[in-house]
């Protein structure tokens, strides 16, 4: 690659901005003063390197206001006094920390050292102050000229970058070329330098729910006959029995409390389909069986539940594995359509009931214990025994939280009195429940709290408050169809049907468990499954049957799918916020233009 000098890297900046960034080229500088410069080497005690001289004999620095010359997140470029003060302030911080860099060489130091004096801070940062952007090193040696980051929370490390005159070359190079400049592109919007990061994803994600499809279901072993005893020859035989408690027996059962719902006046499969079931996955299963399977890779990490019938008129559910599900409104809320419900649910230290009714939430109905921690070990006088490390000992095979494991028990107890539900957790762990693996349902659309301002460089607060409504939702519907198309999400019929029913204006049905909500809901199950093989492979041998870039294109399309929601439940202005922050393709912003045009 050609890296040109300082002063034809400038022309080349100079000429784009001049056509196309005419605001963002009117606050460049004038040219430093020698004599400052000199001043400033003087006053700092560094001969500047060449490439930074030069730099600043053709602007000195930018001015500091909307739509300025920023080298992206590095910042604008310092004047002589902004490089001075910057360094001085940097110094001092960095006496603070030299006492720890002693061991450093001159090398190391240029390059780690929190902050070497040998170092000119030339850019502001991305929040226009001292607190990060670039440097360079001033110590002759091999590292002179060399250009670095500056981040006052992770410290100093080395661009790619051997001197200024290569970040001001690239930069010309992105700019006429429409290419990244470390990662993001420079645009032009409304006359100022923009800068956007672009993206595309896989095409073809690999759908994690087709090889769950494909894996079988994991049954529970039969339990073996124990063999019957050989008697010996003298007719004299002793049969000894190890059980996993060794010679004194079996160790206990643990205690079982699960999260479990009870809901009022409907049957099991009802319930089940309110939660949400996958109907293919439904069928008889025991409380291990439901475990063994929810861990599974035909599981996908979708949850697990069973339910059953408990006392006069009530069904209950317990989840067995997968994301709990139970404590969100938006599950409690479905269950609780027209009718009662209760739920019991520990976790660690903290017991509680919540009741709802009809999608309200009853507080003087509910109840909430919390336990302390008894499996420390402590002295007489109850001070911590702590091992050689420092760490407290605790007891091995006891119960955290005693107390929260009796309040369990005296709240499902009170739950009978009150409301005639009669369920033990530990009669239903061998019977055969109904059960089923859930398509969760999705997370509800939160409102839009703060006024719509800047998205990616772009004033959309300006666009909302000048474009007619009716003229704004057609523009966002349009961008809405170019993020579907880039994510992939409008190959799904459900979605393509209703991108074309948005662009007409015309009522789209987003109803519960409709086929646009199922398509949705679905589209979120590929996106955790995925994660969650991705996860697991990291602990195996074995790769992952995905790869992040699988993982990338999913996140991609439940975030547009997500969009298209908002556009439909929400505000415009807030759903055009998120459906512009999504879009992938770096020139969104000619786009939106020519969307608002037609």
């Amino acid at each position: 690659m050609i890296t040109f000098t300082v002063e034809e890297s400038w022309d080349r900046i100079e000429s784009w901005l001049a056509r196309h960034a005419p605001v963002t080229h009117g606050l460049l500088r004038p040219p430093a003063l020698p004599a400052d410069i000199a001043a400033a080497e003087l006053r700092l005690g560094v001969a500047f390197p060449s490439d930074l001289r030069r730099s600043l004999l053709r602007h000195d620095g930018v001015e500091l206001q909307d739509g300025t010359l920023r080298l992206d997140y590095y910042g604008p470029p310092s004047g002589v006094g902004e490089i001075v003060r910057s360094t001085e302030f940097l110094r001092e911080v960095g006496e603070d920390v030299a006492e720890e860099e002693t061991e450093f060489t001159e090398e190391e130091r240029d390059e780690y050292a929190y902050w070497a004096r040998e170092r000119l801070l030339i850019t502001l940062g991305i929040g226009w102050q001292s607190s990060d952007g670039l440097f360079l090193v001033t110590r002759p040696g091999p590292h002179h000229g060399r250009v670095g980051r500056y981040f006052d929370e992770s410290g100093s490390t080395f661009t790619s970058w051997s001197g200024l005159r290569h970040v001001l070359s690239d930069f010309a190079t992105a700019l006429e070329n429409g290419l990244p400049f470390d990662g993001r592109i420079p645009l032009a919007h409304e006359g100022r330098l923009i800068w956007d990061g672009g993206g595309t994803v896989v095409a073809d994600p690999t759908s994690a729910l087709d090889i769950a499809a494909g894996a079988p279901e994991p049954q529970v072993p039969a339990a073996a006959e124990p063999a019957p005893p050989v008697p010996q020859s003298d007719g004299a035989y002793a049969v000894i029995t190890f059980a996993s408690g060794g010679f004194f027996g079996p160790e206990p059962e643990p205690i079982v409390q699960p999260d479990v719902v009870f809901v009022a006046d409907i049957d099991p499969e009802e319930l089940l389909d309110r939660l949400g079931s996958v109907p293919e996955t439904a069928g008889p299963r025991s409380r291990e069986q439901a475990r063994l399977s929810a861990g599974a890779l035909w599981a996908a990490h979708r949850p697990m539940v069973r339910v059953g019938s408990c006392g006069d008129g009530w069904s209950y559910a317990t989840q067995e594995g997968g994301d709990a599900q139970f404590g969100r409104p938006e599950v409690l809320g479905r269950l609780s359509r027209g009718t009662r419900v209760v739920r019991l649910a520990k976790q660690g230290p903290e017991v509680r009931v919540t009741v709802m009714e009809d999608g309200t939430e009853r507080p003087e109905a509910g109840h909430r214990v919390e336990s302390p921690r008894e499996d420390y070990v402590t002295e007489p006088d109850g001070q911590p025994v702590l091992g050689r490390d420092g760490q407290q000992w605790q007891r091995i095979g006891v119960d955290p939280w005693p107390g929260s494991t009796a309040a369990y028990a005296r709240l499902l107890a009170g739950l009978t009195v009150e409301y005639g539900i009669r369920w033990d957790p530990a009669d239903d762990a061998a019977a055969l429940l109904a059960s089923a693996l859930l398509l969760p349902v999705l997370d509800e659309v939160p409102e839009a709290r703060h006024p719509v301002t800047v998205v990616r460089d772009f004033d959309l607060g300006a666009l909302v408050e000048r474009t007619p409504p009716e003229r704004l939702r057609s523009a966002m519907a349009a961008q809405l169809v170019r993020l579907a198309a880039e994510t992939g999400i409008d190959g799904y019929p459900e979605i393509a049907r209703a991108l074309e029913q948005a662009g007409r204006g015309e009522p789209v049905d987003l109803t519960a468990d409709g086929a646009l909500d199922l398509r949705m809901r679905t589209i979120r199950a590929e996106t955790r499954a995925v994660r969650g093989l991705l996860d697991a492979a990291r602990h195996r041998p074995d790769p992952a049957p995905v790869t992040e870039a699988d993982l990338k294109a999913w996140h991609g399309r439940d975030a547009a799918a997500g969009a298209l929601r908002r556009f439909l439940l929400l505000p415009l202005p807030a759903a055009a916020e998120t459906v512009l922050s999504l879009r992938m393709s770096a020139h969104w912003s000619d786009q939106l233009a020519t969307d608002l045009a037609e």
